[in-house]
């Protein structure tokens, strides 16, 4: 995949996972909530219709504040790709403020270990500097750390 630095930010990871559990912990709301976000801040809700167009609809808490983030899939390949944006909801109703589009990219490097990639597409160079400035690769980092330590329990 090409990367454009100008507003693309990505976080690759090597996880003693196999892809398949990683895919079912990204796209289960029960597994999710273990890791999606880094702690001590937490999902509270979550909503999946994992289809292109299905609803991604999440609400964290973050220091005390709820955030509602509503977003749709754009592509599923299971157990290999998923993308998803906040910048439509359900029914492609176009968001009022987007932030990003996330592509998530699994691929095995053996039976137990997969090659975790996290790429983060925004809409011009400043919503990518305002991400990165927020902590985008420590962020990201703490929630594949949570992912690997989570699914290992599984």
């Amino acid at each position: 995949m090409i990367l454009d630095a100008e507003t693309d930010l990505q976080l690759e990871r090597t996880l003693q996972l196999p892809a398949d559990v990683i895919w079912r912990c990204w796209t289960t709301p029960e597994h999710l909530k273990h890791f999606f976000v880094p702690k001590p801040h937490q999902l509270v809700s979550c909503e999946i219709d994992l289809r292109p167009g299905g609803r991604f609809n999440t609400v964290f808490e973050v220091d005390g504040n709820e955030m509602r983030n509503d977003g749709v899939f754009l592509e599923l390949i299971p157990g290999r790709k998923l993308v998803f944006t906040d910048t439509y909801t359900e029914g492609w109703k176009p968001a009022e403020n987007p932030f990003m589009t996330a592509i998530l990219l699994l691929e095995p490097l053996n039976p137990d270990c997969t090659r975790y990639v996290a790429i983060a597409r925004h809409r011009n160079a400043e919503a990518r500097a305002e991400h990165e400035k927020m902590g985008f690769h420590t962020g990201w980092g703490i929630v594949a750390d949570q992912l690997e330590a989570y699914a290992r329990q599984l």
